[in-house]
């Protein structure tokens, strides 16, 4: 097994920006098993997550994650991962096979306190233009997320603990980025992550799914 085992804990620093989303538009990435959550009448909360994890980690690499909406299963609320970067082959391997999220190999480019662009090969997936952090608490937060492994639907949390600020920023997501039908627009926020930590716990079953999901 070239991956290390669950839980995760990871060190580094990241960006999510969050999105007020037509609920019509995240629909088709999500398992019809799976109630979208409205924040607003026809609308949800997506976000594109992207980070960086250095030493002290289990595994040293760049993330990009898109979350198209809050969902929710008989009772418990959390995201879906529709789409999710990494640049080390272990973390694809581990993420498929122990959470049974769509991981692929991509590109980044990361120049601090200006720009964050993804790409796999010749296509560019987004980036992210933004502001330094000027203002910032130490703040412990915790979120479910599911996914589906073969027909087993499961969720699995996540606990951070980091430096939080609020920041300026504008995304970018070409036509041809595989979430640009998200329509994601301009964020509403943007969450800058300094000194984080962050600890991801194995997945457990909660359902099942009709179909089964694979991945090319």
């Amino acid at each position: 097994m070239p991956y290390p085992s669950a839980p995760w804990t990871l060190q580094g620093y990241g960006i999510q920006t969050l999105h007020l989303v037509n609920i019509e538009r995240s629909r088709p990435l999500i398992p019809a098993e799976l109630k979208i959550f409205p924040v607003w009448p026809g609308k949800t909360l997506a976000s594109v997550y992207l980070s960086y994890y250095g030493s002290g980690s289990v595994l040293e690499y760049s993330e990009l994650i898109v979350a198209p909406a809050v969902v929710s299963y008989r009772g418990k609320i959390g995201t879906w991962v529709s789409h999710i970067y990494v640049d080390h082959p272990d973390s694809v391997a581990g993420g498929r096979e122990i959470w049974g999220l769509p991981k692929e190999l991509a590109q980044f480019s990361w120049e601090e306190g200006k720009r964050i662009t993804v790409r796999q090969g010749n296509q560019k997936l987004c980036s992210l233009n933004y502001n330094e952090q000027s203002l910032a608490w130490r703040q412990r937060l915790s979120v479910s997320s599911f996914s589906a492994k073969n027909s087993d639907l499961v969720i699995f949390p996540s606990a951070c603990e980091s430096m939080l600020g609020l920041i300026g920023s504008q995304l970018e997501i070409p036509a041809e980025s595989p979430f640009s039908g998200l329509g994601l627009g301009q964020p509403i926020f943007t969450i800058r992550y300094e000194q984080m930590k962050l600890w991801v716990d194995a997945p457990k079953v909660v359902g099942h799914r009709a179909s089964v999901v694979s991945y090319r």
